[in-house]
């Protein structure tokens, strides 16, 4: 496939980057197939890692981003995680943060060569916070702040935590954008049953992001290695239950294993909830183009997934290019490409 230039194409994208979490590096496998196709990208709207996948990009430090994630295994990942007993989160994201600090720097955000917006809420007052200007590296932070699981970013009087709790899939900032047209990649989307990440590739491209043995065998060791965060976190969870002395368990294995349940719980909700809120979002403002990557082909924080769901996410723009296109359909730039998952009746994954 030869590259072409968006001035041949007369294609300029505004993207729409929504949070999900670990999903999110589907976003850079997007991004990399635009920029394949000679597309250009001229304003980004980002919530929770689509703030930061996005704000990455337009800083120009996307592959250095891309090349750190995908080294990144099980223990790696469990070394990112920095609890704290603020009652405010489980864990601060500094050693994250540090990361991306790293690559961005002190760059402000009206400084970019592409019109930004990220998205964050402000518990105080209720309300969707857009970031367009200041610290770039603040911005990020504030939206990727999981309510009770991230500590959240104070700014003056706000309290700002996820856009995705309010908003996960930032379509309205993209509307006044110079663009042709508004491709948004929804990963939390709902699918009819649960999909897994190997059976959405194809099976060249899961070849290339098949996991070793002996990484097969740290997958089975997992549970091992999240001892600690269970037990660091067992304290700071307990306040969020009845404080009945009858409630106690004297077993601290037990107790550590009740208290992440409790952690998952809120993780399970947080996602169930943003991805309605991106329906109403998406029936509220169709973009042109909408790639859906089904919540169930990862946990929200399997970050050592990251190959693997980054060639995903490009696996689903070359379909939902291809039939922009019309390579599949008559007709150039037909609106309301929608690219999910086929199903059958029985609501099976297609072949």
């Amino acid at each position: 496939m030869s590259k072409r230039s968006a001035n041949e194409t007369g294609k300029r994208v505004a993207l729409v980057l929504g949070s999900g979490g670990a999903r999110g590096y589907a976003h850079i496998g997007v991004i990399e197939e635009l920029e394949a196709r000679g597309y250009e990208i001229v304003a980004i709207s980002g919530c929770s890692m689509g703030a930061v996948v996005g704000g990455v990009y337009a800083a120009g430090q996307l592959e250095g981003y891309r090349d750190w994630v995908c080294q990144l295994d099980y223990v790696d990942v469990l070394r990112l995680v920095d609890v704290t007993w603020s009652p405010m989160g489980a864990m601060r994201a500094s050693k994250v943060m540090n990361k991306l600090e790293s690559l961005v720097g002190d760059t402000r955000i009206e400084e970019l060569p592409i019109p930004v917006t990220t998205v964050a809420t402000d518990v105080r007052r209720q309300r969707e916070v857009w970031f367009q200007s200041g610290p770039l590296l603040q911005a990020m932070r504030a939206s990727i702040a999981v309510p009770g699981v991230i500590t959240p970013v104070h700014i003056g009087d706000q309290v700002l935590v996820d856009g995705g709790l309010l908003n996960p899939l930032p379509i309205t900032p993209t509307v006044s954008a110079h663009a042709d047209f508004v491709l948004a990649v929804n990963v939390t989307a709902h699918s009819p049953r649960p999909v897994t990440l190997d059976e959405l590739l194809p099976a060249v491209e899961r070849s290339l992001t098949d996991r070793t043995e002996e990484e097969r065998m740290e997958s089975v060791q997992y549970s091992s290695w999240m001892d600690d965060v269970r037990d660091a976190t067992r304290r700071l969870l307990d306040g969020l239950g009845s404080g009945n002395a009858q409630d106690e368990d004297p077993q601290p294995r037990v107790r550590g294993l009740r208290a992440w349940g409790r952690l998952d719980m809120i993780l399970a909700s947080f996602d169930i909830t943003q991805a309605s809120l991106a329906k109403y979002k998406i029936a509220g403002y169709p973009p042109d183009v909408l790639i859906e990557v089904p919540k169930t082909v990862c946990g929200a924080y399997e970050f050592h997934r990251a190959r693997a769901l980054i060639q995903l996410g490009r696996h689903l723009a070359v379909e939902a290019l291809d039939r922009f296109e019309g390579r599949t359909h008559p007709g150039w730039g037909s609106p309301g490409v929608v690219v999910e998952p086929a199903t059958d009746s029985e609501g099976k994954s297609g072949e």
